[in-house]
């Protein structure tokens, strides 16, 4: 069988990502929407869904055109992908105890409006080891959004608002809403990048098994 230098696992990380973007992102909308306190519009929930359900089925394609690659990798290839896979759950376990951390202590001083741009901070936080740990650059950006948008909305945003008699908790919507389309942003980059790196793989098997027949 030929072997690309391009391993199945590289294209199907890449679908990984796309498949937390989408599924966190849309978690964010929900939060947004939750934030509305009442106004929430079938719209922005359907919208929410349909988008999350379009990353998740670019990542399914992604995963199912990638079957088709040969899988043969070098042990120190394979060693490595183990490592970052060990490190991805390390990274992933912190992020969610500093947020359970962040909720109890939230909680019990009586300041729960601040848990949201909190856990916000965190998940922004927790972008910048995934970019080194899986060179993706674009997780920096998305590191910097997150964190950016949670400081702002924090320093001058109120936390609730009145529009038309109705209170709307500001926070909670303009981070939540502005998280989601930071998360489906990177989505996006992320699935466009696997399906060049499912070409090129795709094109690299093609020449080999030309290579091969001369």
């Amino acid at each position: 069988m030929s072997q690309t230098t391009i391993p199945r696992a590289a294209v199907r990380g890449t679908a990984s990502g796309v498949i937390f973007m989408a599924f966190f992102g849309t978690l964010w909308a929900g939060i947004g929407i939750r934030g509305m306190q009442g106004w929430e519009f079938p719209v922005l929930m359907i919208l929410s869904l349909l988008i999350g359900v379009i990353l998740f089925i670019g990542a399914m394609i992604l995963i199912k055109n990638s079957s088709e690659l040969p899988n043969e990798v070098i042990k120190k290839d394979r060693d490595l992908w183990r490592k970052k896979n060990r490190w991805f759950g390390i990274i992933f376990s912190l992020e969610g105890i500093f947020i359970a951390v962040a909720a109890i202590i939230c909680v019990s001083t009586n300041h729960l409006n601040l848990f949201v741009p909190v856990m916000a901070l965190i998940v922004g936080a927790h972008f910048f080891p995934l970019a080194s740990l899986f060179q993706v650059r674009v997780y920096y950006i998305t590191g910097i959004l997150l964190c950016l948008l949670a400081t702002i909305v924090m320093l001058t945003f109120p936390v609730k608002i009145i529009i038309r008699d109705h209170q709307v908790m500001a926070w909670w919507g303009s981070l939540g809403f502005g998280s989601a389309l930071i998360l489906w942003g990177t989505g996006v980059i992320v699935c466009l990048k696997g399906f060049r790196l499912l070409s090129m793989a795709q094109n690299e098997a093609e020449n080999s098994k030309i290579s091969t027949r001369l």
